[in-house]
Formats: C-alpha cells, sequence, structure tokens
C-alpha cells in the first residue's frame, strides 16, 4: 500500500491516462477523497477527465465492474449520473500495476446544503427511476446491506482491533447488536435490489443541465429506504415532511410501501457503527488521523455509545407505538422521549 496506493505520483495519473490513448496536459490536481485517490486531469483538447485509483483490497475487479455496470445501465435509461469513459480496450476498468482505476468525464455543478420543495420532488422522481432500473439485475458481486454487514461485522472489527476502550464496549457492543437484531427482524420481506447506497446531498450536483447522481463507490444490494434517508436524513417534523413529499413524487414512477419507513432509525443507527469500523479500518492511512483528529479517544467513544444507546432506544419506542408506522407515513415527528426510554433495557 505504501508504495503503490499511498505512494501514487501525478507521474503515474499521467502515465495511465496515456495509456488509454489520451493526451494530458500535465495538470494534475488531486481532488479532496478519502477511501480512494482521485485526480482532475486536463487534456490537450481543453477537456478535463477526473481519474479514480480505487483503494487495494476494498472491491475486487468483479464488483468495481458491477458498479460500471449499474452506472451504464442508468445512462441507457436516460437518467442523469456520471459513468465512466471505454478505456483503449474498450473497458471501463484499467490496472497500473496492482491498483485498479476508471477514467470519468468531469462534471460540473454545484452542491447544495438545502432543497427546495420543488427540487425535493425532482429528486424523488429520479431516485424512483434509479431504484426501478436497480431492480432490473443483481450484482453478486456488490455487498448486500443488511444487519450482518452494517452492524455486527463492523463490531467485530471494532472489539477484534481494540478500537473500543474497556470503559465502553460492553455498552456499545450492546447497543450495536440491539440494533442488529431489531433490523433483522423489521426488514424482514422486504424487497432490495441494487441502490446507490450513499445517496447524501454531497453526492449531487445541479448543473446547467439539472441533477447529477455522483459516486457510486458504494453501491449496494439494499432496500430502497437507505437512499430516502441518506437524501433527507432530518428527523424533525421537517425532515418528515420532505421525505413525505419525496415519496409522494417517487410514486408516481415507482411503489414505495410507507412501512419500509419503520427501517429508517435502524439503519441510521447501523450507520454509526459501520462508519466508526470504516476509519479504524483506514487507520494505518495518513489521511485519516488528519482528518478525524479525536476519533479514538476516551470522549469520542463515550459520545459514540450515548448515541448509539439513544438510537436504539429511539428504535425501541418506535417498535412498541403501534402507531408509529402511520404517523412517519403521514410525515409527522416520532414522540418526545424521556428517561426511562433511555434505560429502557433495564
Amino acid at each position: 500500500m505504501s508504495g503503490s496506493f499511498y505512494g501514487l505520483t501525478p507521474d503515474r495519473v499521467l502515465a495511465a491516462v496515456e495509456r488509454e490513448g489520451l493526451r494530458p496536459t500535465g495538470h494534475c490536481t488531486p481532488l479532496v477523497c478519502l477511501e480512494n485517490r482521485v485526480y482532475d486531469v486536463r487534456l490537450g483538447s481543453g477537456a478535463h477527465v477526473v481519474v479514480k485509483f480505487y483503494r487495494p483490497g476494498r472491491w475486487g475487479a468483479e464488483a468495481v465492474l458491477e458498479e460500471h455496470a449499474f452506472l451504464a445501465d442508468l445512462r441507457a435509461a436516460e437518467i442523469p449520473v456520471c459513468a465512466p469513459i471505454a478505456l483503449r480496450d474498450g473497458a471501463t476498468l484499467g490496472r497500473a500495476d496492482d491498483l485498479l482505476y476508471a477514467i470519468w468525464p468531469r462534471t460540473g455543478g454545484r452542491s447544495r446544503d438545502e432543497l427546495a420543495d420543488a427540487e425535493i420532488e425532482v429528486l424523488g422522481r429520479l431516485l424512483a427511476r434509479i431504484h426501478a432500473v436497480g431492480a432490473t439485475r443483481d450484482a453478486p458481486h456488490r455487498p448486500r446491506l443488511d444487519a450482518r454487514t452494517r452492524s455486527l461485522e463492523p463490531l467485530e472489527l471494532l472489539e477484534r482491533s481494540g478500537a473500543l476502550p474497556r470503559g465502553c464496549v460492553r455498552r456499545y457492543a450492546a447497543a450495536a447488536r440491539g440494533l442488529a437484531a431489531l433490523y433483522a427482524e423489521r426488514s424482514r420481506g422486504v424487497p432490495v435490489h441494487r441502490i446507490h447506497g450513499d445517496c447524501h446531498l454531497g453526492n449531487l450536483l445541479l448543473g446547467d443541465e439539472g441533477w447529477f447522481f455522483l459516486d457510486f463507490d458504494d453501491c449496494t444490494v439494499g432496500p430502497a429506504v437507505q437512499d430516502v434517508w441518506m437524501l433527507l436524513p432530518g428527523r424533525d417534523a421537517e425532515g418528515a415532511r420532505q421525505r413525505a413529499l419525496l415519496l409522494t413524487a417517487y410514486a408516481q414512477f415507482r411503489e414505495f410501501d410507507p412501512r419500509w419507513l419503520e427501517l429508517v432509525e435502524c439503519l441510521r443507527g447501523m450507520r454509526f457503527v459501520w462508519y466508526a469500523a470504516w476509519i479504524a479500518r483506514r487507520w494505518e492511512d495518513p489521511a485519516f488521523p488528519d482528518a478525524f483528529p479525536h476519533f479514538g479517544t476516551e470522549e469520542y467513544w463515550e459520545r459514540e455509545t450515548l448515541d448509539l444507546e439513544d438510537q436504539l432506544a429511539r428504535v425501541a419506542e418506535a417498535g412498541r407505538d403501534a402507531d408509529g408506522v402511520e404517523r412517519a407515513a403521514r410525515g409527522e415527528a416520532p414522540p418526545e422521549l424521556t428517561n426511562k426510554d433511555f434505560f429502557w433495557d433495564l
């Protein structure tokens, strides 16, 4: 890793671009990306391309090609996504030494911190079309989003690595396993298919031609509601209203069962565990200690443990509330919690 991925230089990036028959000018700018190594390269024609070198050991070639196939399917359906270009051999995935790479057209536009109602409706229809295409075929080499991959396996990594301090490990593990058990129970029978997987506003651009969905690097086989809550994560009354608005537009192209909203808080809680394990797994990468300076401290894990216990209490309370799903479908916020809700297991 230190000699190939961590030691990736502009010269090696430009050499890969030249091997594909493109003519770079020498302009090579690294872009902000922790998981992979991504560069903006200017060509002699004045156009720009984005070159992504995939982190070794994360995805095999088959999994990366299934990401590219999903994007090709979406492009064929005229859905605005940024897909890799064909390389010299006609494939979309190249190899430089031991690193996999792909080349993408640079997509212009701006990110939005907040969405107007009309924009939410547009994105709801686009998201429905993405999921309709995602359901047309499987991706056997991509990960499945379930209780095992999003909570139990990340927890095992945190325990095995010793990242969890002794004072928090028992409480943290109990909350993570509790969320996994509730998700496994409540997701039974919910359909899964190819989804974006990491569909937050940072992976959307609004340009002259409208919206573009970017960065399907975390695409997975999971429930549609994962992309819905990631796009509109608020859990207050306004967040619930926005999700209801999005799903009304979504339903113009694809059915969405309001009962699937019951999974939102489970998915949110499991992401806490998954995200912490992601940082721990990458800690040897020099970029990660700089990006997460507080990771691993006692204060960090105490806050993470409290947040996870809080999330488990929310999920458990929603499960005891017979009207919880109906309220969520109507866009109403969940009830306020009291102290007894935080200590339900005692």
